[in-house]
């Protein structure tokens, strides 16, 4: 069963339609990436999916069950990570959580019981009773997360959960979300500025002007819309431009940067008496979104 299904979704406001159409599943337990730059309609989506917003149209089922008859099954099934905290900055962490386990009716037994795991692995004891104003950015997304995963969900949705963060704070946060996948077979619905963020989704599906325009996995994606790069350390002259003249390629400081879509191998055997001193980088997911929209994502 999917986790979630959309089929021919659309969102209109007035004259302009921000979601047209898309059509896509998320299979339970996957990690989902879902890429678009802003007004795209990706946050658009994920606030239908959320029981934020309403669709103008289409169908959409979260857990088996329909998203429009079923809201408040969805609502207690999901955790959401806001890009922005809803988290209020003068309580404390502790009275923070308590006060938004109680929305789903737990007691501080049932909220502790829940929030066990997580604790350890974020240290949330540490800050327990710190204001949450006070805490660091690291700190307020640890405590972000906790309160999403208060009721236990199957689904949780991450909308840009580290922008911002240091790298040390990031990887924090991503050791603890594998660590919930693989122990709790939780769903991952992510959006992310950070392309490497996408290297270990099980599918990744790219929207652009509310359309989407590629989906696949990492993998497939890089092989269909990402060339490989050849730099190839040598001087700038007539000879070295003769072997390369079949490839796309560019002179930068000291090396040909050759954008090769067919078989490096292939090419540097040919060239094995001169190409002594390479790298060739492999396509990204940086590239695809570029190849695919003509943009790249901003970091923000």
């Amino acid at each position: 069963m999917s986790a979630i299904s959309v089929k021919d979704l659309t969102k209109s406001y007035g004259d302009h339609e921000a979601v047209k159409g898309i059509s896509f599943n998320v299979e339970e337990g996957e990690l989902f990436a879902f890429l678009g730059e802003n007004g795209a309609g990706k946050s658009t989506t994920i606030n239908i999916l959320c029981t934020i917003l309403k669709k103008s149209g289409g169908a959409i089922s979260i857990l088996g069950k329909d998203l429009d008859s079923n809201e408040g099954f969805v609502r207690d099934n999901i955790g959401i990570v806001f890009q922005n905290s809803v988290l209020d900055q003068k309580l404390t962490v502790k009275e923070n959580l308590m006060t938004r386990g109680s929305y789903y009716g737990y007691g501080k037994k049932q909220i502790m019981e829940n929030l066990s795991d997580i604790m350890e692995s974020f240290g949330l004891d540490e800050m327990w009773d710190q204001r949450y104003e006070s805490l660091s950015g690291g700190q307020r997304r640890r405590v972000d997360i906790a309160r999403a995963l208060i009721n236990k969900p199957k689904i949780l949705f991450l909308d840009e959960p580290t922008t911002g963060l240091d790298p040390k704070s990031r990887m924090v946060l991503w050791n603890y979300i594998d660590h919930i996948r693989q122990n709790d077979s939780m769903t991952i619905f992510l959006t992310t500025h950070y392309m490497e963020e996408t290297a270990d989704a099980d599918h990744v599906v790219i929207l652009d002007k509310g359309v989407i325009k590629a989906e696949g996995t990492p993998a497939e994606l890089k092989s269909r819309y990402a060339s490989n790069h050849l730099l190839w350390y040598a001087k700038n002259n007539e000879e070295n431009e003769k072997r390369i003249r079949e490839t796309e390629y560019r002179y930068v400081a000291d090396h040909y940067d050759i954008c090769h879509s067919g078989n490096i191998t292939e090419l540097l055997y040919k060239n094995r008496d001169v190409m002594t001193d390479y790298e060739v980088l492999k396509g990204t997911m940086d590239d695809v979104f570029l190849k695919l929209t003509g943009k790249e994502l901003a970091y923000e």
